[in-house]
C-alpha cells in the first residue's frame, strides 16, 4: 500500500495550475474534464503519479471559493534551503506565511506559504 494522492479543492483551475507549477516548480501530470459531472481534475506532483504522491486539484465547475474548516493541516515539501524556497515563491508572486526558522520546541527549519486558495504549504529544510 501507498499514498497516492490528496485532493484540494480549488475556486480557480488555471490559477492553483499556475501556482504548483510555476511557484512551486510542480509538473502538471494530467488534467481531464468531466462534462456530466460538472467537474475538472488536475494532478500536479515533483514525480511521475507511479513514483509518489501528488496533489489532486479538484475543480467543481461555477464554486469560485470553500470554508478551509480547522481540520486542514497542510501539505510538506522537503526543499534544501527553506529560506531560499520563500524567497522564490515571493519573487514568483507567491505569499510566505511564516518565514524560515527553527520550529516550536525544535530545531527542524521550516517556514510556510499559502495557495491562491488558502492551502498552507510547509517547506521543511533537508538535514544536512
Amino acid at each position: 500500500m501507498r499514498i497516492l494522492h490528496t485532493m484540494l479543492r480549488v475556486g480557480n483551475l488555471d490559477r492553483s495550475i499556475a501556482f504548483y507549477t510555476e511557484v512551486l516548480g510542480m509538473k502538471l501530470l494530467r488534467r481531464n474534464d468531466y462534462p456530466d459531472g460538472k467537474f475538472t481534475l488536475a494532478f500536479v506532483g515533483y514525480q511521475d503519479e507511479k513514483e509518489g504522491a501528488v496533489l489532486e486539484l479538484t475543480y467543481n465547475w461555477g464554486v469560485e471559493e470553500y470554508d478551509l474548516g480547522s481540520g486542514y493541516g497542510h501539505v510538506a515539501i522537503e526543499v534544501d534551503n527553506a529560506s531560499q524556497a520563500c524567497e522564490l515563491v515571493k519573487q514568483k508572486g507567491g505569499s510566505v506565511i511564516r518565514e524560515a526558522g527553527p520550529m516550536k520546541h525544535g530545531t527542524t527549519v521550516i517556514a510556510f506559504v499559502s495557495d491562491p486558495d488558502g492551502y498552507k504549504i510547509e517547506f521543511i529544510q533537508k538535514k544536512s
